[in-house]
């Protein structure tokens, strides 16, 4: 059995981490690379760093500081931000990124997660997949929460693993930085209808939570961010915590 991974999540804006709630009122949360030196020596297993606002702004992730944070660290690690092209994706592995993270642009392309992991192999590439319930389901939304889609968020689950996603990030909105909880019942369902890794991200508020992503929502990755930059919850007695729930994770 694959151990379950540990990721904090590492949102950056104007070359510093962030912290929102419901993708709003976002604060400053410390220096990236500090962070991810600190995580990769606290036990993560892997680190995404996703820059917030390039698809918005319509510049390209900062690959100078995907090369600055690569340089310090010996786990895996994920970028995503304003990526919708190969050279992009050539671009950020060159400077130290393992996989990438694509969201907007592969909504609007999907034939660009095809493209990509031809290219560069699933195993490389990461769906997210930013989703609110509302109207008794969930739907995708994109540029950073900004846009409703009409797209259920389990059918372009299934659509984006088809066209060779290796992996999903799936982001609940209503959870995000709210510290109540993951929302168990959506990751559970792509779980279940899709054969690769779920990562599970937006509401890390206790131990239990966790717990909780893995058992009930079957999760094999579950993300977090400011349970983790200010210093809520210690990666370590997480892990230990999960281990004693008969959870297998990497001490």
């Amino acid at each position: 059995m694959l151990a379950k991974r540990i990721i904090p999540c590492l949102d950056i804006k104007d070359g510093r981490t962030v912290k929102g709630v419901n993708f709003e009122n976002i604060r400053d949360a410390g220096d990236p690379v500090e962070l991810a030196i600190r995580y990769c020596q606290e036990g993560a297993d892997e680190l995404v760093f996703l820059d917030i606002t390039a698809t918005n702004e319509k510049r390209k992730t900062l690959s100078e500081l995907v090369t600055r944070i690569a340089s310090k660290i010996n786990i895996p690690f994920t970028v995503g931000g304003g990526i919708s092209s190969v050279d992009d994706v050539e671009v950020l592995l060159n400077s130290g990124a393992d996989k990438i993270s694509i969201n907007t642009s592969a909504f609007k392309n999907p034939k660009l997660i095809k493209e990509l992991s031809e290219q560069f192999g699933t195993q490389c590439i990461v769906l997210a997949i930013d989703t609110k319930f509302e109207e008794d389901d969930w739907y995708v939304y994109l540029n950073g929460g900004e846009i409703k889609t009409e797209v259920k968020a389990l059918d372009w689950a299934k659509e984006g693993v088809a066209l060779g996603a290796g992996e999903i990030l799936l982001t609940s909105m209503n959870n995000d930085g709210t510290k109540n909880g993951f929302a168990n019942d959506i990751t559970k369902l792509i779980s279940e209808n899709v054969n690769v890794p779920i990562i599970a991200s937006g509401g890390a508020g206790t131990i239990q939570h966790f717990t909780d992503a893995f058992k009930i929502g079957k999760a094999d990755a579950v993300l977090a961010a400011s349970v983790f930059h200010f210093n809520e919850i210690k990666i370590k007695d997480l892990k230990q915590e999960l281990r004693s729930n008969k959870i297998e994770v990497r001490l």
